[in-house]
């Protein structure tokens, strides 16, 4: 059950998500033609929503294989692919992700000093930033599971 739902995760969080942003737009819709206003702070919650997406998505397509890639090497020369590329593709990415936590993290922390918060809700933005180390640390995850799922798989 628990590893069904760790395989599935970013697919779980996925629907939620969008079931979320679907709400918020549509009822955005509805009050904008029923008493000609919006709610603002819809749109706060759906680009937040939006960027967790992303980043869920990103986890995702890595744990599938299904990011596009740099074949051309790969393809004219089979065993440097297997033996070098590949492994050299998944350090890279998981050196720019690296990258990318950091300077989150510096961000977050920044927002937290500063005591930024929302425009429209007024709440801590550091709350929309925690999605690019969380979903950081899970692209570094899938990214080394499917390495390993590769190499199993080239080295059989």
């Amino acid at each position: 059950m628990i590893k069904k739902i760790y395989e599935n995760l970013e697919e779980a969080a996925g629907v939620g998500l969008l079931a979320i942003m679907a709400l918020f737009a549509f009822l955005n819709v509805i009050t904008r033609y029923l008493i000609q206003y919006s709610f603002a702070f819809t749109e706060e919650i759906e680009v937040a929503c939006l960027v967790w997406l992303t980043m869920l998505g990103a986890a995702a397509g890595f744990r599938r294989g299904t990011h596009l890639g740099f074949d051309l090497l790969k393809m004219r020369f089979p065993n440097l692919g297997r033996n070098f590329l590949s492994p050299l593709a998944s350090l890279l990415t998981i050196v720019t992700v690296c990258i990318i936590v950091w300077f989150s993290i510096v961000q977050m922390k920044d927002e937290i000093a500063l005591n930024i918060t929302t425009e429209a809700l007024n709440i801590p933005h550091w709350w929309y930033t925690l999605s690019m180390p969380v979903g950081g640390v899970l692209i570094i995850l899938r990214v080394i599971e499917a390495a390993r799922k590769r190499f199993k798989k080239e080295s059989a």
